[in-house]
């Protein structure tokens, strides 16, 4: 076997317009599209054995995100440089973790669009739209975005922000069969990617702020027919119920929940263990957020906030483990789940690993759901722990919506840890986590009434906005943080941290080579030594980066991949934070620059950046990071020669770091591109 070489990496991907490739080679390209996603199950159950290969969305079942690929390592990342990068076709938010088979990659984009590219040079070999009508957007929380997709045997599978689950064509990308997953008439949304389990597809879906009913779906892979349905909430108890476990949820409700949906949808966190042949599910927050307008008479609420063990064959209950009862904050515990074999006191055991909103980390046994251990993995004020004999968090005096004059409740709604991945690597024994750290003023709205065109928070949502006090604003805006967090799960306690200057900043890769990888609010995509969080490498990719980072090889040469674009709930919600914390990261002459006459598509939308439109920072001197999608970049270590092709553009060209060089692309135009020494 050849050795893996070390000259070329590749680290993102963005989205570009591909030009000029000839229909012959996308003929044969699109050929190897379709030979390569003939993925099976006993692939992706033995998805270790394929290190060059990102088979499902978490690289494995685990969903432990990290790579046994090692030639980029923490000696040889800092020749890191651009291979290609691949435009998209929108500004929105990018969350899409690609998937890669034997050379070729595919992904989704917001409003549920997928790709499919030549993973070495990013040519584009097809892409779909499913046009879902842009009326839809106003019943997403949190942007049009898209988590993924999912491939086997020769389909690849793409849930859409209107509630379908489509099974495309993987050689040309034409629908094969489209299932509507939701009632229409209710404001459900899909942004998750979908799990393929035993020739099942899983799916679950957004909307507990808008009056839905949470599930997820188990469904035939190949006919696209419903195998099974489990309910995360019970229904109108006048009516029977779909399953046995949900008339002993239903006795942890009061009022009329069913009537207003109750919320606990399944948007993100959905995990199969192919050795106990389970699946985990996690459970969203209660709607609306406040309990007493949700259940008025109190009561735990099952199954909101919740990690929920099932059999994958007919969706069957086997275990629960509630992380919140009674959530109060949106709290919801959907956020990614790690499985993972770890000593504890000596001993090996098979654990769920989690980091939800709430700011605890919890270790849980993974056959029966019992608590191992559970502590903050950052600052937090609404408890001060958890009981070990109930299982339940520790409530501070604070958190049941304090008195006017408290402080905020550190985590607000947007978690102390979102849907951004997390990942662990066996090597060090470490959980990278993306933390965020951002308060919310709770407060309860009065005379409450369900709304079916808006969202339903129960929460005064004035009382909770930003201060117009300049010396209370600017202490608000001070505590806003976010980092990137090491964390040691056997010990429950931190071993590295990295402190960012906002929150909302990207997901984690672990790697074999000692390195973490991890995309910036302030746009910057960066890697850390994954034992100490030294940082030895950073790009500027003139965008935030909020997705999860994949590697992969082609041809035995390592490339790293990521799709680069600013959005999702917090810019959206949060402005005031993300104009003060954003623009104060602005840091002139790092990275590739490039100056151009008639510049490409990605040169033109670096320049322009974030929201809609460029925004100039004069006492600065540079850009300011506003938030757009521009391109997602791919990186690429330069050979002996220092010389290097841009597959994607046609162009070439020899560099050496602090050289500025005039090239042409494929269409004439001429584009200069200055290396620094950071690339």
């Amino acid at each position: 076997m050849r050795e893996l070489n070390v000259g070329v990496v590749a680290v993102v991907l963005g989205v570009l317009i591909f030009q000029g490739y000839n229909l012959s080679t996308a003929r044969e390209t699109k050929s190897q599209a379709a030979a390569s996603a003939s993925v099976s199950d006993a692939q992706i159950v033995k998805a270790e054995s394929q290190p060059g290969n990102w088979l499902t969305y978490g690289r494995t079942y685990s969903e432990q995100r990290f790579s046994p690929l090692r030639a980029i390592n923490h000696h040889s990342a800092f020749r890191l440089g651009l291979a290609w990068y691949f435009d998209l076709d929108t500004r929105r938010g990018q969350e899409a973790t690609p998937i890669v088979v034997d050379g070729v990659m595919y992904f989704s984009t917001a409003w549920s669009k997928v790709f499919a590219l030549n993973a070495a040079t990013g040519a584009r070999l097809w892409s779909y739209d499913p046009r879902v009508p842009r009326q839809w957007g106003a019943n997403a929380c949190c942007d049009v975005v898209n988590r993924g997709v999912a491939v086997w045997q020769g389909k690849i599978y793409i849930g859409t922000l209107d509630g379908r689950l489509i099974a495309l064509d993987a050689a040309t990308g034409q629908p094969v069969w489209d299932q509507l997953t939701i009632d229409p008439q209710w404001r459900y949304t899909i942004t998750g990617a979908p799990r393929i389990v035993k020739g099942k597809v899983i799916i679950g879906n957004g909307g507990a702020e808008f009056g839905v009913r949470g599930y997820v779906s188990a469904y035939n892979a190949q006919t696209g027919k419903l195998a099974w349905r489990f309910y995360t909430v019970p229904g109108d108890p006048s009516k029977p119920f779909e399953r046995p476990i949900l008339a002993q949820a239903a006795k942890t409700w009061t009022g009329e929940w069913w009537k207003i949906g109750g919320g606990g949808t399944v948007w993100d966190a959905v995990v199969y263990d192919p050795e106990l042949d389970l699946l985990y599910i996690g459970v969203g927050n209660g709607g609306p957020w406040n309990e007493k307008y949700r259940s008025p008479k109190g009561g735990e609420n099952l199954f909101t906030c919740s990690v929920v063990a099932l059999k994958p064959d007919t969706g069957e209950y086997v275990w629960h483990y509630q992380e919140n009862a009674a959530d109060d904050w949106d709290y919801d515990s959907s956020e990614q789940i790690i499985l993972a074999d770890i000593p504890i006191e000596g001993k090996p055991r098979k654990v769920l690993l989690h980091a939800p909103k709430n700011g605890l980390f919890y270790v849980i046994d993974r056959e029966n759901g019992a608590l191992i251990s559970a502590k903050p993995f950052t600052f937090i004020n609404w408890a001060t722990g958890v009981d070990m004999k109930t299982g339940r968090p520790i409530e501070s005096d604070m958190a049941r919506y304090p008195r006017v004059d408290a402080p905020p409740i550190v985590p607000g709604p947007l978690g102390a840890h979102n849907w951004q991945p997390m990942s662990y690597s066996p090597l060090t024994g470490l959980t990278y986590i993306p933390v965020n750290e951002v308060g919310f003023n709770y407060k309860s709205q009065e005379d409450f009434e369900f709304k079916n065109l808006a969202g339903n928070f129960g929460i005064d949502m004035v009382a909770a906005g930003m201060p117009q006090d300049p010396k209370i604003k600017k202490s608000i805006l001070d505590s806003v943080k976010g980092k990137l967090v090491a964390w040691d799960p056997a010990q429950q306690k931190q071993a590295w941290a990295v402190e960012r200057p906002g929150p909302w900043n990207g997901g984690t890769l672990a790697t074999a080579g000692n390195l973490v990888f991890e995309g910036t609010a302030a746009g910057r995509f960066e890697a850390y030594r994954a034992d100490t969080g030294e940082k030895v490498w950073s790009f500027d990719a003139q965008t935030g980066v909020m997705a999860g980072p994949v590697t992969y090889t082609v041809n035995d040469e390592q490339y790293v991949a990521v799709l680069a674009g600013w959005g999702g709930v917090f810019p959206l919600v949060g402005r005031s934070f993300v104009q003060v914390r954003t623009s104060a990261q602005c840091q002139p002459d790092v990275g590739v620059q490039a100056g151009w006459e008639g510049e490409p598509p990605a040169a033109a939308v670096a320049r322009r950046t974030y929201f809609e439109s460029a925004r100039f920072d004069r006492e600065r001197g540079c850009d300011s990071p506003r938030g757009g999608s521009l391109p997602a970049l791919l990186l690429r270590m330069p050979r002996r020669c220092c010389s290097q092709r841009w597959s994607a553009t046609g162009s070439s060209l020899l560099h050496h770091a602090g050289e500025r060089a005039m090239v042409q692309d494929c269409s004439g135009r001429r584009i200069s591109i200055a290396w620094h020494g950071v690339v």
